[in-house]
């Protein structure tokens, strides 16, 4: 469910660079790839315009063998110059005031192409609909971006068109109540027929209504479109969103019924329980996203071992899993990305356990004191192109472990069940699919080292979280197992994950680099020098401006002895997590803290006290950090 506060108002990001856009033209019907990927996972870029989406899926989604992406609604929606939230908030998109494409995300050309360039790719596309309602009944503004006009207190739309009798009204039948809005939330008739805050809902148990929401479906999906997230599916009766799902086309791409995923939140039993809408598609996983947050949250990943048990909306088959969305990350309910690598290591854990089909999420950032604030987007509302080293954009599907926990999960996803399941301690676990592959996780401030029962056949293996998604052999830490068995050092907040197609050349991988207080501390002399090294990976969860690089500096000679100038430069290729690797004496302890510079070379030193850390005789460590 979406934030739905009512407007009562009056009627920049860095483009992408034109080689991310190369060969994305302006087709008005989309085309498929041969094959698409053959992967559950799915991206949901929510609020990306159209432009970056199809960037996104040539560049990144694609090559790492995502399954889909999810854009959010493109309809014509209202257009809001001053609001409660500001102007253009975000919640616009959900307050449709046509049908037609051409909304703050882009025109339907640039969504058309969209469609074509990620089919290329291997991707399919789902939509978030917006099909139980239009606008809010008191707007005082009458347009949307691509200038139809409505009546909001007369429920007129023209452009689609709808009057007066296609929507519900107090006491009219359907929704027996005064005011004609939700009151009673466990009360299915009104949660159904009657208006969520105040916006207008339409009357699907007519026929002529749903053959315009069909029609309106039955465009996206002609477009290439494959499948939909259905906003507030629990407030449209299971019969008639069922009715509505039976007039589509077949998708143009794999020519099957479109995919499915319904927004019912729990809350209500019977015709409102999520179990009413799964003989339609799947529902959204809200009660497996919160249990993902009490655990992870608590540091009791111990506790994941009785998912089985957990009270869940439904089956594994039936349920598009998340660790959040843009409600649930707004509203504190489950884990967000301000909660740095608890949130990433969840991310992490929704691919690696086969639960439902797992949704990643990407938004943009925002401050916790302004929830309704708009996406990056122009003085019109028209939002701008993402970029994934300004600070102002969420990139963690873009990220090397991210990509690699996707191909990890391709590799292993003919293996429904979790085998040898370990706890090392209550916040360190390890488990795995099958014979395919094995995944450890460490929810503590410390290096946690164990031998774990992998399943795997005896070898050589590079681990998924440092090599990235390639597959035949990966740039990641190597893991060796034998006798099906391996003494896995998983770093403090960081994962480990191994699978039989990432195997053998293994090694450390050496990215490129570039780019509040002093230590704690006087810089400590430089410890003696081993003749012996070892290659440490710095990883640092940071979000910043654009112009601003993150960068490590310490007490010894390889770290610069805390001279801000001689600092290393971490890589922001996977932000918001940003990395390096040096070179570094085995059997040596040091201390170390990151900072910021921006473009004017001013430097921010993160705040506490610092960080310190003993390399022993292996040949990599990783660290994983968060600022503070």
């Amino acid at each position: 469910m979406r934030k739905r506060t009512l407007v009562l108002g009056a009627a920049t990001s860095v483009a992408l660079a034109a080689a991310s856009l190369a060969g994305v033209s302006l087709a008005t019907t989309a085309s498929a790839a041969v094959t698409l990927n053959n992967s559950d996972v799915t991206a949901n870029l929510w609020e990306w315009n159209f432009r970056s989406v199809a960037a996104a899926c040539t560049n990144q989604l694609g090559p790492a063998g995502y399954g889909a992406v999810q854009v959010a609604p493109p309809q014509e929606s209202v257009t809001l110059p001053s609001s409660s939230d500001g102007a253009h908030p975000w919640w616009e998109v959900y307050q449709p005031v046509s049908y037609n494409i051409a909304g703050r995300l882009g025109s339907q050309a640039e969504f058309s192409s969209m469609v074509t360039a990620c089919h290329n790719a291997g991707v399919r596309v789902y939509v978030d609909a917006v099909i139980n309602h239009m606008a809010g009944k008191n707007n005082t503004v009458t347009s949307g971006y691509g200038g139809s006009t409505f009546n909001p207190s007369g429920y007129s739309y023209p452009a689609v068109p709808y009057s007066y009798n296609d929507f519900h009204h107090p006491n009219d039948g359907y929704c027996n109540d005064a005011d004609g809005e939700i009151d009673d939330y466990n009360n299915a008739a009104e949660v159904q027929n009657c208006e969520l805050v105040a916006l207008s809902d339409l009357k699907s148990q007519d026929g002529s209504v749903r053959t315009k929401i069909a029609g309106y479906l039955n465009k996206l999906i002609d477009l290439g479109v494959d499948g939909f997230r259905v906003d507030a599916a629990k407030h449209m009766a299971a019969g008639d969103l069922s009715a509505i799902k039976a007039q589509l086309h077949s998708t143009t791409a794999e020519g099957k019924a479109a995919y499915f995923a319904q927004e019912v939140i729990p809350g209500g039993g019977g015709d409102i329980a999520p179990s009413a809408y799964t003989g339609i598609g799947d529902v959204l996983g809200f009660s497996y996203a919160y249990g993902l947050k009490t655990q992870f949250a608590n540091g009791t990943l111990s506790n994941l071992s009785g998912i089985g048990s957990w009270s869940l909306d439904a089956s594994s088959d039936l349920t598009a899993a998340m660790v959040t969305n843009h409600d649930l990350e707004r509203n504190g309910s489950t884990l967000r990305y301000q909660d740095g690598s608890t949130y990433t290591l969840a991310n992490y854990f929704l691919l690696a356990f086969p639960y439902g089909q797992p949704f990643l999420y990407d938004g943009f950032t925002f401050s916790t004191s302004a929830t309704g604030a708009s996406p990056p987007s122009n003085a019109n509302g028209y939002v701008s192109d993402t970029s994934c080293g300004n600070g102002a954009w969420q990139c963690l599907t873009q990220s090397t472990g991210i990509k690699g926990m996707v191909g990890w999960r391709n590799t292993t996803r003919s293996a429904t069940t979790v085998s040898n399941w370990t706890n090392t301690a209550s916040n360190v676990i390890g488990f795995s699919r099958g014979s395919l592959g094995w995944f450890g996780v460490n929810r503590s401030g410390s290096a946690s080292t164990a031998t774990y029962t992998t399943g795997l056949a005896d070898g050589t293996y590079c681990d998924r979280i440092t090599g990235g998604a390639s597959t035949g052999g990966c740039a990641g830490t190597s893991v060796t197992v034998s006798g099906g068995r391996a003494s896995v050092t998983i770093p403090a907040n960081g994962a480990v994950a191994i699978d039989v197609n990432a195997k053998s050349g293994g090694g450390t991988s050496s990215p490129t680099v570039s780019p509040t207080t002093s230590p704690t501390s006087s810089p400590t002399p430089s410890p003696s020098v081993t003749s012996s090294t070892t290659q440490v990976t710095f990883k640092e969860y940071a979000t910043t401006t654009w112009g601003t690089n993150v960068f490590v500096v310490g007490s010894i000679p390889a770290l610069g002895n805390w001279d801000t100038s001689k600092a290393i430069a971490l890589s922001s290729s996977g932000y918001p997590t940003w990395s390096a690797t040096v070179t570094l004496p085995t059997g040596t302890a040091f201390e170390y803290k990151y900072v910021k510079k921006d473009a004017n070379g001013t430097v921010t030193w993160e705040s506490g006290t610092n960080r310190s850390y003993t390399t022993g005789t292996a040949k990599t460590y990783t660290l994983n950090d968060t600022w503070k």
